[in-house]
């Protein structure tokens, strides 16, 4: 009986020490499947203090608020309203709709304009923050004058819209400068910021396409714009917060050279879209005195930044040398234009190659005595490439030379542009001559058809 007891409590002992082990076991397998969760859920919110931390919170801010919620969530948002809008409110057929659909999405289209102006054009000595503060002022007012007016015209409308439109895409073209930069600055973290970026816009687009239905039902296509302004306003905010080293200085290096050679290639363009659609039809005379007074006058802005008054306004070097290309590119242009259709109207009639090649002959060996003469001046006031003293007075000498050409200007017609400025006799001199050799061969044919018939 001894021995049988002891058995007993022996087997009680280990059905004990088994129980005990197993209620351990799934203990631990319990914590094991909480920290599991408890990781999963938090692997995100370390992964966010992350990049806080190490490219600061203000631009994993603007990431989150550029691409999910102006974007995504206010994409979406855009989307299905601008559907019902041109639907119900504005009534137009669903061919029209596709049309205004295309202008909208012009903005996105000339989106390296845009990241040309944030690299080139600094504000104030920011590249980046000035463009989120335009970009959400431009979104928040265009989203807010759609959602007030309810009878608006088409055409406003649609300027409104292509304005809304515009504003996602500059913020969006700056909030990619800001990743291309971070990540030049930590290539380790370029996947994790294209990660985030990719998100964030997925994330809000899904929201977002989910609600847009019900608010427009809710609200209707303008209250759904009126909402549209609270992302508009979160860029604005991005702006201010963002931080963002200003640089002081300029550095006139290769490659900002070149950037405003290319922004001043826009003000060309706008010269001659201005002059094809306002002022070719006015006279020669006219025209040429006053794009020849504005090409002096534009010379003068050069005077104000040797003299450093941009400085005083408040207008950096930079900047202010981006706009002078501008207005000196686009009067250029539109002084030239007028030029070349006088000098085509010029030509007489079998001579044309000729005679054009002669007058712009003429006008590139003024070009060829303005740069010596230039070279002769600057040598004359003793200006090199350190002394900058005279600089000022040879500008001024230069601006004044540039109007001196208005004394000659009544040699030019002041005759209608669109007619022919030639006298008749030497325009139809060339018909003149064609006619009898015309007349001779006609005469002959009809000589030698007469004849084989009287045979």
């Amino acid at each position: 009986m001894g021995e049988e007891a002891k058995l007993q409590v022996h087997s009680e002992g280990e059905e004990a020490k088994l129980q005990i082990h197993g209620e351990e076991g799934e203990e631990v397998q319990e914590s094991e499947h909480n920290d599991r969760i408890c990781s999963s859920i938090c692997a995100p919110v370390n992964w966010f203090k992350m990049l806080a931390m190490e490219l600061h919170w203000s631009f994993v801010f603007g990431v989150v608020i550029v691409y999910g919620i102006s974007q995504g969530l206010g994409g979406a948002f855009s989307r299905i309203s601008t559907e019902y809008y041109m639907k119900d409110v504005q009534k137009v057929q669903p061919s029209e709709s596709q049309v205004y659909s295309g202008i909208t999405s012009i903005p996105w289209i000339v989106k390296p304009l845009w990241g040309l102006l944030t690299d080139a054009v600094p504000i104030l000595g920011y590249h980046r923050r000035p463009y989120f503060l335009f970009a959400g002022f431009l979104g928040f007012v265009s989203m807010l004058f759609l959602s007030l007016h309810k009878n608006l015209h088409i055409v406003l409308a649609l300027l409104s819209l292509t304005a809304g439109s515009a504003a996602v895409a500059i913020a969006d073209v700056t909030v990619d400068a800001c990743v291309a930069q971070n990540s030049g600055s930590h290539p380790s973290l370029a996947a994790d910021m294209q990660s985030l970026c990719a998100l964030s816009s997925s994330i809000g687009a899904l929201v977002g396409f989910s609600l847009s239905g019900i608010l427009v039902h809710l609200l209707g296509p303008m209250g759904v714009y009126g909402l549209l302004s609270i992302p508009a306003g979160l860029v604005v905010l991005v702006g201010v917060l963002l931080k963002e080293s200003q640089t002081h200085n300029f550095a006139y290096q290769q490659e900002y050279i070149g950037y405003i050679s290319a922004v001043a290639s826009i003000g060309a363009l706008l010269g001659a879209i201005l002059y094809q659609y306002g002022l070719k039809d006015h006279s020669f005379r006219d025209l040429l005195f006053w794009t020849q007074l504005l090409f002096g006058l534009s010379g003068m802005l050069d005077l104000v930044l040797v003299l450093r008054l941009n400085l005083k306004f408040g207008i950096p070097d930079y900047f202010f040398m981006v706009m002078d290309a501008s207005v000196s590119q686009m009067v250029g242009r539109l002084k030239w234009m007028p030029l070349l259709v006088l000098s085509s109207k010029l030509c007489p009639p079998g001579i044309e190659g000729t005679f054009f090649a002669l007058l712009m002959s003429i006008d590139n060996t003024g070009l060829l005595t303005s740069t010596w003469g230039g070279g002769l001046l600057l040598h004359v006031f003793k200006i090199t490439r350190t002394k900058f003293h005279n600089l000022w007075l040879a500008i001024l000498i230069r601006s004044i030379l540039r109007i001196t050409p208005l004394s000659l200007l009544f040699l030019v017609p002041r005759s209608d542009p669109n007619s022919s400025i030639l006298p008749d006799e030497m325009s139809d001199s060339k018909e003149t001559i064609d006619t009898p050799a015309t007349q001779n061969e006609n005469i002959e044919l009809v000589a030698l058809v007469h004849n084989m018939d009287t045979r």
